[in-house]
């Protein structure tokens, strides 16, 4: 089988990726190695270059390149001051890209083209003009923006496949599913910790309201006024502090104060985050919105580190056992939701961390994410 793994995004571009949170990148990259692993002849296309092992079809960048040398900005930074010109730009780069991926199928190239992220409201008006199957995988909730939830369900009969059962939520029951499939991490990527050096509960991701970060903050102050030991929170990951976002300042920054809770920054490596996660009792994933899938709760995992947590969106099929950590519902205001987190954080100590690995090594590796593709792909052709 050949198939034509497109992923649009402009983020996707060995200048952008270490600058920004893009998860579906390491996993795009990931499935296309692992497919050619199962003797799939994968071609990866990607706005920009990317470091993959595999055929890599890029878009034609030299006008937006230009723009930005005569602006003297850089990608990220033409996104922060003129967003709305980014996305312009962007959406020209997608299109060829899509449009590049359809031709080749259609000239016998291809067996089949998997579009794979969000910008496939771009492809689908145009799947029907593609001979091969077109698959679509999401990667937000189908109703995340307005963009979106407008579209997508006129498109319901395609081939899609979802990242959890929760994402389906925002789709008409009558969507066409070809599959269901969780993301996976290479098995090798992290090692379990069975013995952990640290006295901190860890927070991993993008420092934003949804995500409930301050919920954490007060989950772990609540918890230190009886514990007798108590805990620190560290917090990794990015803030948006001066981009319209007033979240930080507001919520999260008054209360860093190097003793109770500590902010250490953008984690850039996957041996920072072995050594953020590994070495923590627990990763807290307070989300309050449903989260459509969580790549780091398997990432923790991975890490043989349990995880605690709101029973939102996908988390509740990931976290499926007290065995591997502890979630909650979320109450009818924050300090009784902190509360019922603080609660949980008293489970800590007695959750196996040989358990959390084996949920990852059963559930949650790259092999088993490539295998089901390749399972779904072969449906997709059948039809």
């Amino acid at each position: 089988m050949k198939v034509a793994l497109v992923v649009p995004h402009v983020f996707m571009h060995r200048n952008i990726l270490p600058q920004v949170i893009f998860s579906p990148a390491a996993l795009a990259i990931e499935l296309a190695e692992g497919l050619e692993q199962l003797g799939v002849e994968v071609t990866l296309f990607s706005p920009g270059p990317v470091d993959a092992n595999t055929r890599n079809q890029i878009a034609d960048l030299s006008l937006f390149e230009t723009e930005l040398e005569g602006r003297g900005y850089g990608y990220i930074e033409l996104l922060k001051k003129h967003p709305a010109t980014f996305i312009a730009l962007a959406r020209q780069v997608q299109a060829e890209l899509i449009a590049k991926a359809f031709t080749a199928a259609n000239e016998g190239e291809f067996d089949l083209v998997h579009i794979y992220t969000n910008e496939e409201d771009i492809a689908l008006p145009f799947a029907q003009l593609c001979t091969k199957p077109v698959v679509f995988t999401h990667h937000d909730p189908f109703n995340f923006l307005i963009k979106y939830k407008t579209l997508f369900p006129k498109y319901k009969q395609l081939h899609w496949i979802s990242v959890s059962l929760a994402q389906r939520s925002s789709m008409p029951q009558d969507t066409n599913w070809l599959a269901n499939i969780y993301h996976g991490v290479d098995d090798t990527k992290f090692q379990p910790n069975y013995a952990p050096s640290g006295d901190y509960v860890a927070y991993l991701g993008r420092i934003i309201k949804p995500k409930g970060v301050h919920l954490a903050i007060e989950a772990v102050q609540q918890y230190n006024k009886t514990a007798t030991q108590p805990l620190k929170l560290k917090i990794a990951g990015k803030h948006y502090a001066g981009e319209k976002d007033t979240y930080w300042q507001e919520y999260i920054q008054p209360y860093i104060d190097k003793q109770t809770v500590e902010y250490i920054g953008f984690l850039r490596t996957d041996a920072e985050k072995q050594a953020f996660l590994g070495n923590a009792k627990a990763l807290l994933v307070p989300s309050v919105f449903d989260e459509p899938f969580g790549m780091v709760l398997i990432e923790a995992l991975a890490c043989a580190t349990p995880v605690i947590g709101l029973a939102s969106g996908a988390i509740p099929e990931i976290i499926t056992s007290a065995t591997i950590g502890h979630l909650v519902k979320q109450q009818a205001d924050d300090e009784n939701t902190a509360g019922q987190l603080a609660k949980a954080l008293q489970r800590v100590e007695i959750i196996d961390r040989h358990a959390c690995r084996t949920a990852f090594e059963q559930r949650f590796t790259t092999k088993r994410m490539c295998e089901a593709h390749l399972r779904a792909y072969r449906r997709a052709a059948a039809a």
